[in-house]
C-alpha cells in the first residue's frame, strides 16, 4: 500500500496488522481466523479482536499490555480496519465494523473569556521575564506563545495540524494562515456538508460513508452518496483570515524564529513555522516542534497567564489545553486562497 496512503497512515496500518498478528491464536479468537485474511474481517473475529484491542491486550510493548487504548487510538484502529477490509475483501462486500462511543468533551470557553485571552496574551507579551514555581517565559517564549494563540483563535487548528504548518501556510502579507486538515478532520467536515444537504444527522452520514450504516435503507444510502458526488473536492489547505493583532503577533514570532533557525547547524529546508526555543533530546534549538511540544508550550504559557492575571477584575482561569480553546471558536475558511 506504499504510495497510495501517507507515511503516517502506513505506519498506522502496520500497527493494526501487528495487532492482528498478536490476536490470532488466542483463545478469544475463532480458530478459522488464522486460515485467510478475509476471515479476520468476519464479525466473529472482529468482535473479540476489538475487545482485546480496547483492553490494551494487543499493545506492542509488553510493559504497556493491559493499559486500555484511548478513544483517539481506537478511532485510528477502526479507520485502519476499514482501509484493510477494502483491500482484503471482494469489491462491494460490506464489513461490519465495531461501534465507537463518542468521547465526553471538556467544556468550551465563552466568547468573553476568549476576548480576555487575546487581550491577556498581548499584555503578557509586553511584560518582563516571568518565573513562577519553575515555570519561566522568556521574551522568545512569549513571542511564540502569542503567535500560537493568535493562529489558534483565528483558524482553530488541531495541535497535529499546527505542527505541520510551514512558512508556505502564511500569506505573503500575513493576512491569512493556511491549515492542512487531517484526514479525519476532512471526513468530519465532509459529513457535515452532506448532512446539511440531505437533512440527515452527521453521525448517520459518517456511518454510511464508512460502510457501517447497515441498518439504513438503500434509498438513504443513495441519497447520501448522490449528495457527496455533487460536492466539490475538499481543499487540501483551508485558509483563514488573520486579524490585525494576529498579524502583528505572527510577524513578531517570525523575527524570533528567523534567528533560531539560522543558528541550526543543519542543511536542508528550514520551513517549519513552529520551532523549538531550547535544545532537547531531538536536537538543538530551531528544530520543528511536534504536536506534543506545541501542547506543552501552550500549557506553560497559559499557566503563567492565569497567574499574572489572577488579580485582575473579572478574570477567570483559562483551560490549559489547546483543544478546549479550539472547540470554543467558530471559524469560517476563506472562499478563495490568498494570492
Amino acid at each position: 500500500m506504499a504510495g497510495t496512503v501517507s507515511e503516517g497512515r502506513l505506519r498506522q496500518l502496520r500497527m493494526v496488522v501487528d495487532m492482528f498478528d498478536r490476536a490470532v491464536g488466542r483463545d478469544e479468537m475463532p480458530a478459522r481466523s488464522s486460515r485467510t485474511a478475509a476471515q479476520l474481517f468476519t464479525w466473529a473475529a472482529l468482535r473479540p479482536f476489538w475487545a482485546l484491542a480496547e483492553a490494551g491486550e494487543l499493545r506492542h510493548w509488553e510493559k504497556d499490555v493491559g493499559k486500555p487504548l484511548p478513544v483517539t487510538t481506537l478511532r485510528v484502529v477502526r479507520n485502519c480496519l476499514e482501509i484493510l477490509a477494502s483491500r482484503v475483501l471482494p469489491e462491494g462486500k460490506r464489513v461490519r465494523l465495531p461501534e465507537l462511543e463518542l468521547p465526553k468533551l471538556k467544556p468550551t470557553v465563552d466568547g468573553r473569556a476568549l476576548d480576555s485571552l487575546y487581550r491577556g496574551m498581548v499584555d503578557l507579551a509586553g511584560r518582563g521575564p516571568l518565573v513562577r514555581d519553575g515555570t519561566a517565559l522568556s521574551p522568545e517564549d512569549r513571542a511564540r506563545l502569542l503567535a500560537m494563540v493568535a493562529v489558534l483563535l483565528d483558524a482553530a487548528p488541531r495541535s497535529g495540524e499546527m505542527a505541520r504548518q510551514t512558512l508556505d501556510e502564511l500569506a505573503p502579507d500575513l493576512t491569512a494562515v493556511g491549515v492542512r486538515r487531517q484526514a479525519q478532520r476532512r471526513d468530519e467536515a465532509r459529513a457535515r456538508e452532506v448532512a446539511a444537504v440531505t437533512g440527515l444527522h452527521p453521525r448517520t452520514v459518517q456511518m454510511i460513508l464508512s460502510g457501517a450504516g447497515h441498518d439504513r435503507s438503500l434509498a438513504t444510502e443513495d441519497r447520501v452518496r448522490a449528495a457527496l458526488a455533487g460536492l466539490p473536492p475538499v481543499p487540501e489547505v483551508e485558509w483563514f483570515e488573520l486579524r490585525e493583532g494576529s498579524r502583528v503577533a505572527v510577524r513578531r514570532w517570525l523575527e524570533v524564529r528567523q534567528q533560531l533557525v539560522e543558528a541550526v547547524p543543519l542543511t536542508g529546508q528550514k520551513t517549519a513555522l513552529w520551532v523549538s526555543l531550547v535544545p532537547t533530546k531531538a536536537g538543538p534549538t530551531g528544530l520543528p516542534l511536534r504536536a506534543q511540544g506545541l501542547r506543552q508550550a501552550y500549557a506553560r504559557g497559559i499557566t503563567a497567564l492565569n497567574w499574572v492575571m489572577a488579580g485582575e477584575y473579572g478574570w477567570e482561569p483559562l483551560p490549559t489545553t489547546m483543544e478546549q480553546i479550539r472547540r470554543s471558536v467558530d471559524v469560517v475558511p476563506l472562499l478563495e486562497p490568498p494570492v
